[in-house]
């Protein structure tokens, strides 16, 4: 675990972040700032969905921040994305997570912050930031798959890499859309409405591309079983088309290869040739009369 200072001597306010607790070392943290060890354990446990709870002397808020990889099968909240808990009042600001999270080494070099929510509003603002090359190489992905579906063969591979990506959309944007509620009770200060209005505005963008997203994917999914339907219905087709045309000959060769003694037609000399006859004319009936009901 590593517990690192970030407070800087032009900060009103204290900024703690801490990365993998202990056991022993979540009780020294609760016990230094005052913070409840059983929420201090909770919002490590890896399944935790964003929200925003008032603890009274603080706020406590949980959001979770996309990986920079992601593995391509991948499409569970634990698989796509990591959680960073932040509890801050004006004095204190304590960030929580397990794995290192490199942006907020970012957010402290980058300037110093007038007051704890100012920096609370910059956090979630990088979280949310990582959702943006995300949900734009989905909408890529969805282009290039729309255009696979129309000019080429389908496959089975298809169908998977489709799912896949309405499912990273469906996740992703029920992600954006829990982390409206720990964006809306910010408790802002009038210094603060502009940050926190640019926050709501790229939250907005996000909700936009991601709904947009999970509809296109989920429409190309439609249209490929449907097209997939199609063209099993055109080979049953064809299949009907030639049990028609077979059925009537095997039925005469059927009826004549009845071995009775009593069948006074097979021994005329005209036989054969008028058996074949009629079946190349009942052959071209059914051909003239599907291509009258245009089924050919």
């Amino acid at each position: 675990m590593a517990i690192v200072d970030l407070s800087k001597e032009s900060q009103s306010f204290k900024w703690i972040d801490v990365s993998n607790p202990s056991e022993a070392e979540i009780k020294q943290i609760s016990k230094q700032f005052k913070l409840h060890k059983y929420t201090l354990r909770d919002c490590l446990q890896p399944d935790h969905l964003p929200k925003n709870e008032n603890l009274g002397n603080m706020q406590f808020a949980i959001t979770r921040i996309l990986l920079n990889d992601i593995p391509v099968e991948s499409h569970t909240v634990q698989g796509i994305s990591s959680k960073v808990a932040i509890f801050y009042n004006a004095d204190l600001v304590v960030t929580v997570h397990r794995i290192k999270q490199p942006f907020l080494k970012k957010i402290f070099e980058a300037s110093s912050y007038d007051s704890s929510v100012e920096l609370v509003t910059n956090i979630n603002w990088y979280i949310l930031q990582s959702y943006e090359n995300t949900v734009t190489s989905l909408s890529e992905h969805i282009d290039k798959y729309e255009e696979m579906i129309f000019l080429k063969p389908l496959t089975k591979e298809i169908l998977k890499d489709l799912y896949l990506i309405r499912r990273k959309a469906s996740v992703c944007m029920r992600l954006v859309l829990l982390t409206k509620e720990v964006i809306n009770k910010i408790p802002i200060e009038n210094n603060d409405i502009v940050v926190l209005q640019d926050l709501k505005d790229l939250h907005l963008k996000l909700s936009t591309l991601f709904e947009q997203a999970h509809e296109d994917s989920t429409h190309l999914l439609d249209i490929y079983l449907s097209l997939s339907s199609k063209n099993s219905n055109e080979v049953m087709k064809v299949l009907t088309i030639f049990s028609v045309f077979l059925l009537p000959p095997t039925f005469i060769v059927g009826l004549y290869g009845m071995n009775f003694d009593f069948m006074p037609e097979l021994h005329y000399k005209w036989s054969y040739p008028a058996v074949i006859i009629v079946i190349l004319a009942i052959t071209v009936i059914i051909y003239l009369w599907f291509k009258r009901k245009k089924w050919l």
